[in-house]
């Protein structure tokens, strides 16, 4: 029964509306250190990052680079994942197996996390071709990230980029 100045259901309300933020809370704390969702990631990056070649050093370098810093992974662990992933990406007969196991888990800003992180995969030795924008656009797609924001984050990660090169040869003289 609720009082008439409605305390009663003023505190059921509280309780229930902490109990939804806290499950939101826990949701997102388990984003990007779900076991799947890190493989899926790393596939996706090692498809991006030999779409038309091998791996090059500088790509390998800043693959372990993204892993390590977005899934808080040691040495070992890297490079077990990247062993994984090389292995799911070869396997995958598409992108939308990967990701599907994102969408599942991840928001909307985990999911441009993902499409970031590949525009800087792919940025990592300079140059980005026709292949790499493809799927990368192929799955920001799938991962329901738009066609701007997909263009806003390769911009970002290009004018970082150049900005990070214009501070390396402005220290070299």
């Amino acid at each position: 029964m609720v009082d008439v100045d409605g305390s009663e259901a003023g505190s059921m309300f509280g309780s229930l509306k902490s109990v939804v933020i806290s499950l939101v809370e826990e949701m997102k704390s388990q984003d990007f250190e779900d076991e799947g969702c890190q493989l899926a990631t790393a596939a996706l990056l090692t498809r991006v990052a030999t779409v038309d070649s091998e791996m090059t050093e500088a790509r390998r370098k800043k693959l372990r680079a993204l892993l390590k810093l977005h899934f808080g992974l040691d040495d070992l662990a890297v490079t077990q994942l990247v062993s994984d992933a090389t292995e799911a990406a070869r396997s995958a007969v598409d992108l939308y197996h990967f990701t599907r196991q994102l969408n599942k888990v991840l928001d909307s800003e985990g999911r441009q996390r993902v499409v970031k992180m590949m525009w800087q995969l792919v940025y990592a030795d300079g140059h980005v071709n026709e292949f790499e924008s493809n799927i990368i656009w192929r799955t920001a797609d799938l991962l329901g990230v738009s066609s701007r924001q997909r263009i806003e984050l390769r911009q970002l990660v290009a004018t970082d980029k150049a900005d990070l090169v214009c501070r390396e040869m402005s220290a070299s003289d």
